[in-house]
């Protein structure tokens, strides 16, 4: 998982309400493990015709999102059933962080685990944010907070040891195995046995 500190990027805008899991990543493509190349079929039957060739009406393949490392999604991103290749699939696509106004509890919680970062602001952000699409942004993890060009910031929730995994850029086993030093110690000299 690679750390986050800060990040800085041109924002993609995606006003859609109600973005659900088979829509990021449609079940069909579920059929895999492995987290690589999960990013070609993120929104695929919005981002490609029913013949295979890209829509050029669909905002990921126009110019201006190349590049992009940060989804303004509308209200209630990430509903629906719970599949881990939804952040896979963003993340692999190059995206590194989501924002909106509502995020499903279960695809937060996926995407914490594995390196993207679900950002929930408050309506008059989000406003401005869809408002300009393309705008510069910058999200620093170790402070909670959105800054926007126009000079204004808002703060976001997280969870503290989401918060520590994602600076130190480790999932949950990793910090685990960061501590099995102290793990073995403790197993070691506890005075009872499983």
């Amino acid at each position: 998982m690679q750390a986050i500190r800060q990040l800085i990027s041109n924002t993609v805008v995606m006003p859609a309400t109600d973005i659900d899991t088979d829509q990021i990543i449609p079940a069909r493509f579920l059929t895999t493990t492995s987290r690589d190349g999960l990013g070609s079929r993120l929104f695929h039957d919005w981002r490609f015709k029913t013949d295979g060739k890209p829509n050029p009406d669909f905002i990921l393949n126009q110019p201006q999102a190349s590049g992009c490392e940060i989804l303004v999604a509308g209200r209630n991103f990430g509903c629906g059933s719970s599949r881990e290749h939804a952040p896979w699939a963003l993340l692999d696509f190059g995206l590194r962080a989501v924002i909106s106004t509502e995020i499903a509890d279960i695809f937060r919680s996926n995407s914490l685990k594995n390196g993207l970062l679900p950002i929930v602001v408050d309506e008059k952000t989000h406003a401005w944010l869809i408002g300009h699409p393309g705008v510069e942004i910058r999200i620093d993890v170790e402070q909670s907070t959105v800054s926007l060009p126009n000079g204004s910031s808002a703060i976001y929730p997280i969870d503290e040891f989401a918060r520590y995994c994602l600076l130190e850029g480790v999932d949950q086993l990793g910090f685990l195995r960061k501590h099995s030093d102290a793990i073995a110690q403790f197993e070691e000299t506890r005075p009872w046995k499983p």
